[in-house]
C-alpha cells in the first residue's frame, strides 16, 4: 500500500466499475504525472456532471435540458418504444443505426436480492407513458414495445415482468431484443443460454 492521497486516489478509483486495483494505480500514477492545468480540467467536467447533468423528464436519459435530444427529435418515430436498462444502452442501440424510434430508460433491472424491485424503476412512468398520461404532451399512441433488457438473469426478470405487465393493453405489441450467437463466433464456444436462444429465435431462410 501506498501512503497519504496516493493510496486514497487509488481507492476511490477503485470503486469505479471495471476499474481493478492494478488499473487503479495506472490511472492514479498517470494523474500524479499530470500537469496541474489538466488537473484542473477534470475536475471542472467532474464538477459540470453533478451540477449541469439532468435526467429527461420523459424517457430518463441523460440529457443537458429538460428533454433528451431523442426526446426532442419529430422525425424519430413516437408509436415505437425501446425499453433499455440504463442511459449507456441507448447509445448501443443508436449505434446500430437501425432504430428510429423513441426510448425509455428504467435506471435498472430487478434485482430483488439486492433491493431493487418495480417501485426503484420508472416502470410507473412507462406504464403512463403507455396510457397517454406521461409528461410528453406531443407523443402519439404507442403501438409496439421493445424490451432491450440485458441478457441475464437480472434482465431476463425485468423482461417477463413488463411483459405480462403490459400484456393486456389493447392494441400494444410487446417484443424482446432478440439474443442468439454474435457473428463471427464459433458455435463450440456459445454457452447453452447463448445457444438454446440462438434455437428458439431461428428464422426461416429466404
Amino acid at each position: 500500500m501506498f501512503e497519504g492521497p496516493v493510496q486514497d486516489l487509488i481507492e476511490e478509483l477503485g470503486r469505479l466499475p471495471g476499474i481493478g486495483p492494478k488499473s487503479a494505480q495506472r490511472i492514479a500514477f498517470h494523474l500524479l504525472a499530470t500537469e496541474p492545468a489538466d488537473i484542473e480540467r477534470l475536475r471542472e467536467v467532474l464538477l459540470k456532471i453533478k451540477q449541469g447533468v439532468r435526467f429527461c423528464e420523459v424517457c430518463g436519459n441523460v440529457s443537458e435540458e429538460e428533454r433528451c435530444r431523442y426526446c426532442r427529435d419529430a422525425r424519430r418515430d413516437a408509436t415505437l418504444l425501446c425499453v433499455v436498462e440504463e442511459p449507456k444502452d441507448v447509445l448501443a442501440i443508436e449505434r446500430t443505426r437501425e432504430f428510429r424510434g423513441r426510448y425509455h430508460v428504467l435506471g435498472g433491472a430487478l434485482d430483488p436480492l439486492a433491493g431493487i424491485g418495480p417501485d426503484q424503476l420508472r416502470i410507473r412512468q412507462l406504464v403512463a407513458r403507455i396510457g397517454g398520461t406521461g409528461p410528453a404532451d406531443d407523443e402519439q399512441d404507442i403501438k409496439e414495445i421493445i424490451v432491450a433488457t440485458d441478457p441475464n438473469t437480472e434482465g431476463e426478470a425485468t423482461a417477463t415482468y413488463l411483459m405480462r405487465l403490459l400484456r393486456d393493453f389493447p392494441g400494444l405489441t410487446v417484443s424482446r431484443l432478440a439474443s442468439g450467437l454474435p457473428m463471427g463466433g464459433d458455435l463450440e464456444f456459445a454457452d447453452e443460454l447463448t445457444l438454446g436462444r440462438a434455437l428458439s429465435g431461428r428464422r426461416a431462410m429466404t
